[in-house]
């Protein structure tokens, strides 16, 4: 019963230590990510001449995909700090002398990585696909937005082809003022449009200016003849201008899970994308969860199966950062082979049964490590039996 009641309190201790330090970990790592990401992203829409909430709002929905980076990273190195530490503390020594195996000490830590699982599926297979979903929808809306990226006041600018572009002012209401319109067509006809005010419409074919009060000047190049009329209101289509691609490439990571089971022709088409992409991402979904848990089990093992030398444990450190690479590594490369071939779906799984195996062999070694010396096993024992 004092066994049982100590081995609870050790359990629960290392779980919250675990965790705190997977919060702080989490939190640094996509701090470090996001300053990055954030930089790029300001300058590409200030530059289109969107507001700091516009900003926000992106940089908010790139926050899932981010955490989904660097949550096994997190895990990772909570468990590295933690166990370092509680070894230093001699804790681990305590624990091992009164008998416990290293296999029976890593519980805590696969319910820390139980945890962190957990956190994995909610984010790759709900908060990821939702907010690449709106994010992309966002990006759609915001390089439509003209009003942004080509009417700026008394400034010409030249959207493309041929064509320039003039206002005086924008008032409050978003009407412009004083509008210059010049649409060229090489070697054929020149067109310029001038107005009093115009207004900016959106519709399903795409964007609209609608021009109050003006003249329009078309001169025909090849018969040398120039027609001018004057109007109340014109229409004039300005998507060209804009490049409104309308109908953009759905990406993978936007889709519902459960739409990635079985695709149909018209998201095969959208997204531009065999079955072998279908199946790859899916697996990879359902793999990931797997790897912030693996993550904390091979860190965990790694340092157990030193032996907790005073000196040594850099060693490990480094030790156990290179089998994750090697894990992450492996990860890559079967995404390679599943694209090439769906039917090598299982490959997807491969480098969390590695991980596990890796783990296991580590906690093996561990108790072998601690079983060798046989006056100390006795003294355990002794010590166990007392």
């Amino acid at each position: 019963g004092a066994h049982g009641s100590q081995m609870a309190r050790f359990d629960r201790y290392m779980l919250s230590q675990c965790l705190q330090l997977f919060g702080f970990f989490a939190l640094i790592l996509v701090l470090v990510y996001w300053v990055n990401q954030a930089v790029i992203l300001f300058d590409r829409l200030i530059a289109d001449g969107q507001s700091a909430l516009v900003f926000l709002e992106f940089t908010a929905l790139t926050l899932p995909n981010l955490i989904r980076l660097v949550l096994p990273f997190a895990s990772f190195a909570a468990v590295l700090y933690v166990t370092n530490r509680m070894s230093s503390d001699s804790e681990l020594a305590v624990m091992q002398a009164t008998g416990y195996s290293a296999k029976r000490m890593a519980r805590p830590v696969a319910l820390f990585g139980v945890v962190t699982a957990l956190f994995m599926a909610i984010l790759v297979h709900l908060l990821v696909p939702l907010s690449q979903e709106r994010l992309a929808t966002r990006s759609a809306e915001v390089s439509e937005n003209v009003t942004g990226r080509l009417l700026r006041e008394g400034v010409f600018t030249h959207p493309g082809g041929g064509s320039t572009l003039y206002l005086r002012d924008i008032s409050e209401d978003g009407e412009l003022l004083d509008v210059f319109l010049a649409d060229g067509v090489e070697g054929r006809r020149d067109q310029i449009f001038t107005a009093e005010r115009a207004f900016l419409v959106r519709s399903d074919a795409g964007p609209r200016l609608v021009l109050i009060d003006g003249q329009s000047q078309t001169l025909d190049v090849s018969a040398g003849t120039l027609f001018v009329t004057n109007f109340d209101d014109i229409v004039i289509d300005i998507s060209a201008l804009v490049d409104a691609s309308d109908t953009r490439r759905l990406r993978l990571r936007e889709i519902p899970t459960l739409s990635l089971v079985n695709p149909t022709p018209e998201l095969m088409e959208r997204t531009g994308k065999g079955e072998a992409a279908f199946v790859q991402e899916l697996h990879e979904r359902i793999a990931k969860p797997l790897f912030p848990l693996v993550t904390a089990l091979v860190g965990f093992a790694t340092l157990m199966a030193a032996g907790f030398t005073r000196f040594g444990i850099w060693k490990q450190v480094v030790l156990a950062m290179g089998l994750l690479v090697v894990l992450t590594a492996i990860e890559n490369f079967v995404t390679g082979l599943i694209l090439d071939n769906a039917d090598r779906w299982a490959l997807a799984y491969l480098p969390a049964v590695l991980g596990l195996v890796i783990a296991y062999l580590g906690f093996l070694r561990a108790d072998r490590l601690r079983r060798v010396p046989p006056k100390a096993h006795d003294a355990a024992g002794g010590g166990a039996a007392a």
